[in-house]
């Protein structure tokens, strides 16, 4: 282990996993990247229709001495472990300051029937969502929250983006998400599986104080969360059951998207796991 096999960044490998920064060859090797220590554990720890969701794992000299057992993991998992020069890893890196581990992972969405099969109480759904941080940190709520998917329109950045990856700090490895739903077929298949429907809008005509008082949130729910600069269109919005606003108590103009996501999910999360909601009040 003290010599890395791979020094130079024209090796097959390393062309092959450095081309993965691009969507469409995601979208045709089905294979995304995770990077750092955290998101490679939770890689080797996950399954992929029975298979190891990591398929390749490429790690310089340090990085490996310094996580001897995530490496030994990987190994131990079948995927093919390889120590690459620092400037090779460099080149497979997507970040400014690589940490020296670099994962090549199958694609891990579910099918969103398999979703709705599952009977879930809180799901988020993503409705014209463009930008891949704010994606990835609202899974990382929603999976903070406790809920049991997420869904992403077809008209929402790719799940798979290397920014959504790192924003979503392992979340991804979490909850079932499903992707390329258009936002008309998830609202119909939500409310099919007996799912109350909201839509967070700022110019929402409910109080999201409002509807905790009135203790209307205890049951099942999937929130709908839209564009980052304009929120929801009128039809987006017309599909829910209501349109709910996060209360501003202050001076600020507006949340972001996550800081309201966050806000949305937790409420819900309480209500439901309050007395009388659809989660036992023992239940993790």
């Amino acid at each position: 282990m003290g010599t890395p096999e791979l020094i130079s960044p024209r090796s097959p490998r390393v062309v092959a996993a450095r081309r993965l920064a691009k969507r469409n060859f995601r979208s045709k090797e089905r294979l995304f990247i995770a990077e750092g220590p955290q998101a490679v554990r939770e890689a080797v720890d996950h399954r992929t229709g029975g298979r190891t969701t990591l398929v390749e794992l490429f790690t310089t000299v340090e990085a490996a001495e310094r996580y001897p057992d995530i490496v030994d993991a990987a190994r131990a998992a079948g995927a093919r472990v390889h120590y690459a020069a620092d400037t090779v890893l460099a080149e497979v890196s997507q970040t400014v300051t690589p940490q020296g581990l670099v994962g090549v992972c199958h694609f891990l969405d579910s099918p969103f029937e398999e979703i709705l099969a599952a009977k879930p109480r809180l799901v988020a759904v993503l409705a014209h969502v463009r930008d891949p941080g704010n994606a990835g940190t609202v899974l990382r709520c929603a999976d903070a929250a406790g809920a049991d998917a997420v869904v992403l329109t077809d008209a929402s950045v790719d799940l798979y983006n290397p920014k959504s990856v790192r924003a979503s700090v392992g979340s991804h490895f979490h909850l079932p998400v499903a992707v390329g739903v258009p936002v008309a077929e998830a609202v119909a298949g939500l409310k099919a599986a007996g799912v109350r429907i909201l839509a967070a809008d700022g110019a929402g005509t409910d109080d999201l104080d409002a509807e905790l008082d009135a203790g209307t949130m205890g049951g099942p729910t999937a929130w709908i969360f839209g564009n980052e600069a304009w929120g929801l269109p009128e039809e987006t919005r017309a599909l829910a059951d209501a349109v709910v606003r996060v209360p501003i108590h202050g001076k600020a103009e507006s949340l972001n998207l996550a800081t309201a996501a966050a806000v949305c999910l937790y409420a819900s999360a309480r209500a439901q796991r309050a007395a009388g909601g659809c989660r036992s009040v023992t239940q993790n």
